[in-house]
């Protein structure tokens, strides 16, 4: 029978954590490119941006007062971070 992997407590969390931020890094990174180079996809990628932020803002206010683990919510960020960096890199 396989040994089973015994599960570090918070570190599940701590590896989400950091991996938003990288993946973070990544979005911000490609959003510049995207604004430095001015025009109509600049201009409706700022106000995209800026739309999603007063959004993720919101679900999260609500996930929190609904009393969601945090582990959830860094998910959720997790999923639309990495939404944007598939959309923005073209991919």
């Amino acid at each position: 029978m396989p040994r089973r992997r015994k599960r570090v407590p918070g570190f599940s969390a701590w590896y989400s954590l950091t991996m938003l931020g990288l993946e973070s890094q990544q979005v911000i990174a490609l959003r510049m490119l995207r604004l430095a180079l001015g025009g109509p996809a600049a201009q409706a990628e700022a106000s995209r941006m800026w739309l999603e932020k007063f959004d993720a803002a919101a679900q999260a206010g609500e996930r929190l007062m609904r009393g969601d683990p945090s582990e959830k919510l860094i998910a959720g960020y997790r999923r639309k971070v990495r939404a944007n960096a598939r959309r923005l890199s073209g991919k």
